[in-house]
């Protein structure tokens, strides 16, 4: 067929886009008060993307009381320390089986509306009956419930064309949520073979299948000080999907650890060894709040990498935590100045200290001090090697299974050391690839194998700045000393 004209053809780009999505993604287990949900069966043993605090507490109901609904302590800091997003939440509080009974009780009615002041009522099953007689009254009918979002209470309002409107208290009976049956079992997991279903942690391998999202912190504030599920949380964060990678944040038990000389010990005897991990200790006070140092050491990371370009070069050591003390689980406060965490510090152990405001105080992750590997012990080292892992991974994972010819070897070779440069001096010293024919020998290339060979450099941090001050008497005698 002739043409006429002027054409013009497209060719595809040569260059792979780099793929980093958000570094620090948030993924907290734990518990929440699934009453308030509009479904709270379908919000358990299941990841819950939100991208905001407030679209969290929605789908899983928010409440002060930190102690039993620990997600909520993620809200929070999410919303009202650190505004940032998204984070992946899982609940394995569940209503069929976390439960107990609510004994009959009569609550007074003020002006067509009654309180029932216990957290974690359910609605299904609630009966709820007029004190002058037996008639039990009708949702949507005789009343409305609704949760109250500071408090959690149940507040019930009489209709004024309901048969209860005349009501000067109610007679309410059904149940409400026990977290205490909540075990450490079920907030590690396990995996059904015979359906396939996962539960608590083991649920962070269907975060990026199902949400897109690869996780990049992971935490239970709350539960993470039991030895097990600390070990848990950091085995998974070395191998996600097989391939992804994190860093797990662990808090010691306080109950355990009281005083800073104790850190030392109860880190070893939890196990928290790992290179995967940041261990900290104690907890976070905000006025009468008490939260997980995880929760806020957690979102102060997540919202201090977005503001540096999404890549997690900077250590979390000596940044302000927005928080009032220092305290035990219990509320117990404590003090520990400069000298004190810094010698919490040399345990792997990052805890805090009050200059002018208090800091997150620590760079070293849980391998330290049992490894001397740069890579291993410095948090920023540790997590720019991560997050190069899973960027790589991302962006050149469409190009898997394509010939393996020159031309997919100098657009892997050609697109990283592009994007890698782009990071130099900033964020990196600088980074480089190669493709090397002695590491792809004759029955690799038959078998389908490829092998590059990359060197990262990051920076560490600067954990000592030593200055040697000494008495300069020559300049002081040339000042005093006169002269001819």
């Amino acid at each position: 067929m002739s043409k006429h004209g002027v054409f013009v053809h497209e060719e595809s780009t040569a260059l792979s886009a780099p793929i980093t999505g958000n570094c620090s993604v948030q993924v907290v287990i734990g518990t929440a008060p699934v009453n308030m949900a509009a479904d709270p069966a379908a919000v358990v043993n299941k990841p819950i993307l939100a991208n905001s605090a407030q679209e969290a507490m929605a789908a899983l109901g928010y409440s002060t009381d930190f102690a039993d609904y620990t997600l909520c302590q993620t809200m929070y800091a999410t919303a009202n320390i650190y505004q940032i997003s998204p984070v992946v939440y899982i609940n394995v509080l569940d209503p069929k089986k976390h439960k107990k009974t609510l004994a009959e009780t009569t609550y007074q009615v003020n002006q067509m509306q009654a309180v029932v002041n216990k957290p974690g009522v359910l609605m299904d099953g609630l009966t709820v009956k007029g004190a002058t007689g037996s008639a039990t009254l009708v949702a949507g009918k005789d009343y409305v419930a609704e949760f109250d979002s500071t408090t959690g209470y149940l507040i019930i309002t009489l209709l004024a064309t309901g048969t209860g409107k005349s009501e000067t208290s109610l007679k309410i009976s059904g149940n409400v949520l026990d977290p205490s049956m909540v075990t450490k079992t079920e907030i590690i997991g396990a995996y059904d073979p015979s359906t396939g279903s996962e539960t608590g942690v083991q649920l962070i391998r269907r975060i990026y299948p199902d949400l897109g999202v690869v996780p990049g912190l992971i935490l239970a504030p709350g539960w993470s000080q039991i030895p097990e599920v600390g070990v848990a949380l950091a085995a998974k964060a070395e191998n996600i999907n097989g391939v992804f990678k994190a860093m797990a944040l662990l808090d010691l038990d306080t109950a355990k650890a009281t005083k800073y000389t104790d850190c030392k010990k109860i880190k070893e005897d939890s196990g928290y060894t790992s290179a995967h991990c940041m261990v900290l200790w104690p907890s976070d006070k905000i006025g009468e709040l008490v939260l997980a140092k995880s929760a806020v050491v957690a979102a102060m990371i997540a919202y201090q990498d977005t503001e540096n370009d999404d890549v997690p070069n900077l250590s979390p050591s000596n940044k302000l935590l927005g928080v009032t003390g220092q305290c035990l689980a219990d509320g117990t406060e404590i003090f520990v100045d400069q000298d004190q965490a810094s010698t919490v510090n040399t345990y792997g152990v990052v805890t805090a200290t009050n200059v002018n405001g208090w800091r997150c105080w620590g760079n070293y992750t849980g391998a330290f001090p049992g490894s001397n590997d740069a890579k291993d012990i410095w948090i920023p080292v540790r997590r720019m090697f991560d997050w190069q892992a899973n960027t790589f991974i991302q962006t050149y994972f469409d190009r898997g299974d394509d010939p393996m010819n020159q031309v997919l070897i100098e657009s892997i070779v050609d697109s990283e050391n592009i994007r890698c440069a782009a990071y130099a001096p900033d964020k990196w010293a600088g980074a480089s690839i190669e493709y090397r024919r002695d590491d792809n020998p004759t029955t690799d290339i038959l078998a389908g194998k490829m092998t590059f060979r990359q060197k990262i450099a990051p920076y560490t941090p600067a954990q000592e700045i030593d200055n040697t001050l000494s008495y300069d008497t020559e300049l002081l005698a040339s000042i005093l000393g006169g002269g001819e």
